[in-house]
Parts: structure tokens; C-alpha cells; sequence
């Protein structure tokens, strides 16, 4: 199918931008990665007035340290936080996320700001971030704002992006010697969306946990924080026996829908074998073997 006819424009700067917007009304969208407008545009399902191409703003691009805080540009592409060390040694979580998001073209164009404004409920990033305690940086014509990630994503393919206002970069809190941080997922195949996916973000302090951020994605609305399996292992040692209690607890954290893979109890299942799988790696040598 054919994309619907519309006016395009390519803006270097973010004053550029907003003329913009004005300029072509409330029906124009933003292209970044694109990787998810192309084909709603090719099913018809996206009818803009004009597509405005942000690719080359440079104050939405690059990685970078202040503090105790990483900063990623919302331009930066799936496949850079898969290879930069800054990503790599400060927030892990998505270095290791970023293979998992479907297939080497996608992962080429996509963007970490366009993942998260467009809050697929299967999709990585948005549970990562959450997990993570990063805040997003929002900014409009009337200036920037900041919203804690867990505020951001508001149900399926909803956020708190106001009319007017772009993702310009995501900031991390960075790991520390007692972070543990991983994801996990079940797909049926390589770069498949994944039936069901866990982000996982501990402090472990001499072996006891002491805050745990259990995300899940793929099996609800966005991204679900498991909060009665977080708060069981908070405050306690990791072992075998937190484990079991933080899977028990999903049966009040997670009402999953029946959807094309399966129904709530699939659903559910999945999820108690994810925090296993997340969570044994960092047990001792002797209760991995048990």
C-alpha cells in the first residue's frame, strides 16, 4: 500500500522545530528512527499533514556523563547503546537490551527517543527505563520539563508528552558497585516481540537487597512494575527462598489480557520463570547449583 500524500520537512535545531509545528498544524508528526510511522504509514493507519525530520538536530544526539547521572540524546540509535562504553558501564541494562529489540536494520534507525513516545507495551525500552529510575526530558516551545519515567508511560500507546512536545534525552541515575541490573525475555523467534519480558534493577548491599524494581513488559498495558514482587525481596538476603516469595507475589502484581500468544495463566507463568532466570544469576555459587 501506498503512503497517504503529505508535505516534508527537515529542521537542524530545535527553534527550527517549533516554527515547524506552527507552521504545519496539529496534524504534522515527528520523524526520528521512523522505524514505527513508516508502516503505519504504509497501512494508512498514520495520515499526517507533514512529516518533520528531526535526524539532524545535534542537541538531540550523544551520550555523556555529569555526575551521578547519564545522559542519552533521545536521536541515540539502538545500535549505539549497544556499543557505547559509556552505556555499557553506567547503565548496562539497556546495552543489553538494545540486541534484543528486533533485527540489525531496525536496530540501525531506531531511536531510544522514539521507542519511548511511542510506548509499545512490548517493547524494551520503556520497561528498562522505568526499572532504571530515569527521568525524561521534555521540552515544547514553552521550555523543558522533567517527568520521572514511571509517570511518563500512561497505558497502551500513551504517555505524557502534552501537544507540541518532543523526548530530547533520558536521564539515568548511574550504576553503582551494588547495582544489579538485567533483562530477560521469551520470544518465539529472534526479533520476534517478546511474549512476555522482565527488566530488573536491584541494590544489593552484602548480599541483602535493598530496593528491588521489578518491570515487566509484554503482558499488559506497558510497562507493569511488579510492586508485591519487588517488596518481597527488599530488605532480605537473595536466595532461592525471596525468589520463590517475589514469584508468588505476581498473582497480585500482574492481570495479564489473553492475547495472540496466550491467555493470563501462560501469561503469568512466564513472568515466575523470568524473575528466575533474572534473579539466580546473582545468587551464590552453591544455591545456583541447588
Amino acid at each position: 500500500m501506498k503512503w497517504p500524500a503529505m508535505g516534508y520537512a527537515r529542521v537542524e535545531s530545535l527553534d527550527e522545530l517549533w516554527r515547524a509545528l506552527d507552521a504545519a498544524g496539529p496534524e504534522a508528526q515527528i520523524l526520528a528512527g521512523g522505524q514505527s510511522l513508516l508502516a503505519t504509514l504504509a497501512f494508512r493507519l498514520s495520515a499526517p499533514s507533514t512529516l518533520i525530520d528531526i535526524t539532524r538536530i545535534a542537541a538531540l544526539k550523544g551520550v555523556s556523563v555529569a555526575g551521578t547521572v547519564l545522559r542519552i540524546g533521545a536521536l541515540t540509535r539502538h545500535a549505539d547503546l549497544a556499543r557505547d562504553p559509556l552505556v555499557a558501564r553506567h547503565a548496562p541494562m539497556l546495552a543489553e537490551a538494545a540486541p534484543l529489540i528486533a533485527h540489525p536494520a531496525i536496530r540501525n534507525r531506531g531511536t531510544i527517543g522514539g521507542s519511548l513516545a511511542l510506548a509499545d507495551p512490548a517493547a524494551e525500552l520503556p520497561a528498562c527505563v522505568v526499572a532504571l529510575g530515569a527521568t525524561l526530558v521534555l521540552a515544547s516551545r514553552a521550555g523543558e520539563r522533567r517527568v520521572p519515567a514511571a509517570d511518563f508511560f500512561q497505558g497502551l500507546f500513551t504517555t505524557a508528552l502534552d501537544a507540541g512536545e518532543i523526548i530530547t534525552a533520558v536521564e539515568v541515575p548511574v550504576a553503582t558497585a551494588t547495582s544489579r541490573q538485567t533483562i530477560v525475555e521469551v520470544t518465539r523467534r529472534s526479533g520476534d516481540y517478546a511474549m512476555a519480558g522482565l527488566a530488573a534493577a536491584l541494590e544489593v548491599d552484602g548480599g541483602v537487597v535493598t530496593s528491588a524494581r521489578l518491570v515487566f513488559f509484554g503482558i499488559g498495558s506497558g510497562a507493569e512494575v511488579a510492586r508485591g514482587a519487588s517488596a518481597a525481596l527488599t530488605g532480605k538476603a537473595l536466595s532461592a527462598e525471596t525468589i520463590a516469595a517475589a514469584q508468588a507475589a505476581l498473582d497480585g502484581d500482574l492481570d495479564p489480557p489473553t492475547d495472540l500468544h496466550g491467555g493470563p495463566e501462560m501469561k503469568r507463568h512466564l513472568a515466575r520463570v523470568l524473575i528466575r532466570r533474572a534473579l539466580t544469576a546473582y545468587l551464590a555459587p552453591t544455591e545456583q547449583a541447588a
